[in-house]
C-alpha cells in the first residue's frame, strides 16, 4: 500500500516512484537487486549531492550495481537522519538550483543505514563483512584528530583516549574502522579502502595517519597490517550544497513530493581521486570523476580559492548582517574583497591544473558564489572557523611570508574572524555560538579588542605567526581599525591599496 499522507503530494518511497511527476527523473535500475559495496560514515547533504550522485549515474547506466551504499553515523543526531531516510526507503530528492531554472531527480544508490549505537557494534560488524570494499567518510575538516599546527595525530584527545581504553566499543568513526579491520584481519576477509571525502589537503594521507596511529596505540601488529594492506587515496570533492531547512522542504513539496530530507545543490560537481583502491572500485570516471596522480594540485586550487574564499566572505558578511553568500557577492565591496585577495594573495601560490589557470578558477568561483538560487547562509560557511581558518587560510599566509608576496588582505580576513567571534554584529544583533569551541574563541576575541596580539597567541591555530611582524602588525592594525571605524571602513582601506 502506498504511504502518501497529503493527497496533493506523493510520499517518497520505492512503491510510489511511478506516481511521481513526470518532470522528476527517477532510478531506472532495480533497487531491490542492488548489492552493498560501500559504507559511508557521516551521511549528510553533501554526500548525497556528490558521491551518491556519481554512483547513481553509474547505476542509471546499468553499472556498479554491486557498489550500493550503506549509510552510517557515530553521533547521536545521526539516528534522526537514519529514521528519516528509512521512512522513505533511503531515497533522496536532489534539486539543482541554477539561475536558468530548477530541475529535480530521485537518487537511490543507498540501500541501508546502520542503526546508531554508542558502542558502534553494528557499524563495526557491517564494515567487517566481506561485501564492503570501501569505507568513505564526510566527518568535517576538524574531525580527524589532527593538531592544526603540527599536523600530527592528537593522541591526547578525550575521544581517542576512550577508544584506546575501549577498543571494542569505540566512540569515533576511526575507532570503529580499526575494530572492523581487526575482525577482517582475523577472519582473513582482507582490507578495505578508506576514502576521505572531506576538505582536507592530503585527506587520504590524513585518514591513514589517524587510523594507523590509533591502531598502533592498542595493537602495533594490526597497525602494521593496516598500513601495509589498506589503501587511503587522496581526493578532492567540490559541490556547493546548502543546509536543508523548511524552505528546501517546501520547494520539494511544490514539485509534488513529500521528502523529509531533500537536498538542494548547484549546477557544478567535481571529484578528483587518486587511483589507489586495494579492494576494487566503481568506474566513477565514466560519469565525470577524474582519476589522477596529481590530486594535490587540484585540491590546493580548490581548498585555497574556494574554501579560503568562503572564509574571506563569511567573517565580513556576518559582521555586516549579510544573510547569504550570494548576498555577499551582490555587495560590490565584499565581492571586490574576495577577488582582490584571491587573485593577488592566494593565486600566486596555486598551480594550474589541466584546462584551468588560477585566474580562471577565481572567475569560476566568483560565478558560483554569486548564484542567487543557492541559499547558502553566511552562518553555515562561517561555522567551525577554528578548523577552517587553519586548514584554508593560514597556510597561504605562511607561504606568502616565505615568498614575500602580499598578505595584507589575508591578515584582514583573520581580523574579521576575530571580530566575528566577539559575538555581536555591527547592528547590535547577537551572533549565536557557531563553533565547537565558541566559548573559548569568544573570550579570546573580547580580550583581543584591547590587545590584538592575544588572538594570535592561540598557537593551536597560528603557531609562531604572532612573532612574524609582517603578519602580526597587519593583523593588529586591521583589528584596531575594525573596532574603531567598522569593518566596511577597513575593507575600503584595503581596496584603495
Amino acid at each position: 500500500m502506498a504511504h502518501a499522507i497529503d493527497p496533493a503530494l506523493v510520499q517518497l518511497c520505492d512503491e510510489n516512484l511511478t506516481d511521481l511527476p513526470r518532470s522528476v527523473s527517477c532510478p531506472v535500475y532495480d533497487r531491490a537487486s542492488l548489492i552493498a559495496g560501500i559504507v559511508h560514515i557521516g551521511l549528510g547533504n553533501f554526500h548525497r549531492a556528490h558521491q551518491a550522485w556519481y554512483l547513481h549515474r553509474l547505476m542509471q547506466n546499468g553499472e556498479a550495481l554491486d557498489w550500493a551504499i550503506v549509510g552510517a553515523g557515530v553521533r547521536p543526531h545521526d539516528e534522526k537522519q537514519r529514521q528519516k531516510l528509512a521512512e522513505q526507503d533511503y531515497l533522496t530528492t536532489l534539486v539543482e538550483l541554477d539561475p536558468q531554472g530548477t530541475s529535480a531527480e530521485i537518487i537511490g544508490p543507498m540501500i541501508d543505514f546502520v542503526p546508531v549505537q554508542p558502542s558502534n557494534q553494528q557499524l563495526i560488524e557491517r564494515m567487517a563483512q566481506p561485501d564492503i570494499r570501501i569505507v568513505s567518510l564526510t566527518v568535517t575538516e576538524g574531525g580527524y584528530y589532527v593538531d592544526p599546527v603540527a599536523k600530527t595525530f592528537d593522541a591526547t584527545h578525550p575521544d581517542i583516549q576512550h577508544d584506546v581504553a575501549h577498543p571494542e566499543s569505540p566512540t569515533t568513526a576511526f575507532g570503529a574502522m580499526v575494530a572492523a579491520l581487526k575482525i577482517r584481519k582475523d577472519r582473513g576477509t582482507g582490507p578495505f579502502t578508506g576514502l576521505s571525502c572531506d576538505n582536507l589537503q592530503g585527506n587520504g594521507a590524513v585518514l591513514r595517519q589517524t587510523v594507523v596511529s590509533l591502531a598502533r596505540l592498542t595493537e602495533p601488529e594490526l597497525a602494521d597490517w593496516i598500513d601495509k594492506n589498506c589503501s587511503f587515496p587522496n581526493s578532492m570533492v567540490d559541490c556547493i550544497v546548502p543546509a536543508t531547512g523548511l524552505k528546501e522542504i517546501e520547494l520539494v513539496r511544490s514539485l509534488g513530493i513529500s521528502d523529509a530530507s531533500p537536498v538542494t545543490h548547484e549546477n557544478y560537481r567535481q571529484w578528483v581521486i587518486e587511483d589507489d583502491f586495494c579492494a576494487g572500485r566503481p568506474d566513477l570516471n565514466k560519469v565525470g570523476a577524474t582519476f589522477t596522480d596529481h590530486v594535490h594540485d587540484y585540491e590546493a586550487m580548490k581548498i585555497r580559492i574556494l574554501n579560503g574564499g568562503h572564509q574571506i566572505i563569511a567573517g565580513v558578511g556576518e559582521i555586516l548582517s549579510v544573510a547569504t553568500i550570494a548576498d555577499c557577492m551582490a555587495n560590490a565591496k565584499i565581492r571586490s574583497l574576495f577577488r582582490r585577495i584571491a587573485l593577488n594573495e592566494i593565486a600566486p601560490h596555486v598551480k594550474p591544473v589541466p584546462g584551468t589557470t588560477p585566474k580562471d578558477y577565481v572567475d569560476l568561483i566568483d560565478h558560483r558564489f554569486s548564484n542567487p538560487r543557492i541559499i547558502d547562509t553566511t552562518r553555515r560557511v562561517a561555522f567551525d572557523g577554528s578548523s577552517r581558518h587553519p586548514g584554508f587560510v593560514i597556510p597561504t599566509i605562511r607561504e606568502g611570508i616565505a615568498a614575500g608576496t602580499p598578505i595584507e588582505g589575508l591578515a584582514l580576513v583573520e581580523a574579521a574572524w576575530a571580530r566575528m567571534c566577539e559575538g555581536t554584529r555591527e547592528d547590535g544583533s547577537r551572533i549565536e555560538p557557531n563553533d565547537p569551541i565558541w566559548d573559548d574563541l569568544q573570550k579570546t576575541a573580547v580580550l583581543a579588542k584591547a590587545d590584538p596580539s592575544v588572538w594570535l597567541k592561540q598557537q593551536q591555530y597560528y603557531g609562531d605567526l604572532v612573532y612574524q611582524p609582517q603578519f602580526a602588525n597587519a593583523f593588529s592594525n586591521w583589528l584596531n581599525m575594525i573596532w574603531s571605524k567598522g569593518v566596511e571602513a577597513a575593507v575600503d582601506h584595503y581596496l584603495k591599496g
